[in-house]
């Protein structure tokens, strides 16, 4: 678990744990959006128990970061509401239950011929449809990752709200070109299962955007990497800060691993509701400051990213 682990190696380092009123330049789609192939029902049942249980942390798979990119700046304050612990704590199993219990999960896929796994949330959006993630849980090193499934409210091997194959995996433009850390964040659009849609199925948590830095947060995740397994949703809370050193990310006070990468970190949580407005995901941490995450300012372009992804 190197530390600046990999972009997302730093990617939590433990994580995989294993943006400025700015407008995108024009890309054209297909370098910040992958459609994959294949039918929902192959895709989970490549996804055996046992193919999951041998899943690496993304995070080992990851070199070091090669951009680290300019300074993120806001653009305008934007909210998009939740539909229907101990604080502060450095990464504890969360027992509380509710909507987050639902809402966070697993996220599963092949990249180089190696089975790897992430974290990820569902979000409300227009179709109903959408999970956050980290870039580098769609795309690295210029391949897109294939046999994407979601599997949310996954414990101990389990799938109790089923395995939602990806139709589409979606990235920054910043992320796509050059991985720049700063803009880490990814999407994926998954298909309907039993007729339904993922959010009438698990519900979907609010994305906030352009939001006031240094407030208390909470984030959780899958670690899969010692101390823990990926059997389990883990979480973390506190105040946040600024990174000094080599990003302009979230940092927080957290001991999550490897697998955790792409989980989803929220303002305004309620533990109570387990309800809360996503603003970053898990992306990387330090090898020499150990004990700390860091998580993608959610500005302009991951709305943008957001936008894009719900009205696919």
């Amino acid at each position: 678990m190197q530390r600046y682990i990999s972009r997302a190696g730093a990617l939590l380092a433990a994580a995989a744990l294993a943006l400025t009123a700015w407008s995108p330049p024009a890309v054209a789609e297909s370098t910040t959006v992958r459609h994959l192939a294949g039918s929902a029902q192959a895709v989970t049942d490549f996804w055996t128990p046992e193919r999951m249980a041998s899943a690496v942390p993304m995070d080992r798979l990851l070199a070091a970061p090669r951009d680290l990119g300019a300074t993120v700046a806001a653009g305008t304050p934007a909210v998009v509401p939740p539909s229907v612990a101990t604080f502060p704590t450095t990464g504890e199993p969360w027992t509380d239950g509710g909507a987050v219990a639902e809402t966070a999960g697993r996220v599963f896929f092949t990249t180089n011929g190696r089975a790897a796994s992430c974290s990820g949330n569902a979000v409300t959006s227009s179709n109903r449809s959408v999970v956050l993630t980290a870039g580098h849980c769609v795309k690295y090193q210029g391949s897109w990752h294939t046999d994407w499934i979601f599997v949310p409210g996954y414990a101990d091997g389990q799938a109790p709200f089923g395995e939602w194959a990806a139709e589409v995996t979606l990235t920054t433009p910043q992320w796509e070109s050059s991985e720049d850390i700063n803009y880490d964040v990814g999407a994926a659009v998954v298909q309907q299962l039993d007729g339904q849609s993922l959010t009438d199925v698990v519900g979907g948590q609010g994305v906030a955007f352009n939001q006031q830095r240094n407030q208390d947060m909470y984030a959780f995740g899958y670690p899969a990497a010692d101390p823990y397994d990926g059997s389990t949703l883990i979480h973390c809370s506190g105040s946040t800060f600024t990174d000094f050193l080599l990003s302009s990310d979230h940092g927080m006070s957290c001991d999550m691993t490897g697998g955790s990468s792409g989980g989803p970190w929220f303002l305004d949580f309620e533990e109570a509701t387990g309800l809360g407005v996503q603003n970053s995901v898990n992306s990387f941490g330090y090898t020499f400051l150990p004990g700390y995450l860091f998580g993608p300012y959610f500005g302009t372009a991951a709305q943008e990213l957001y936008e894009r992804a719900e009205t696919r």
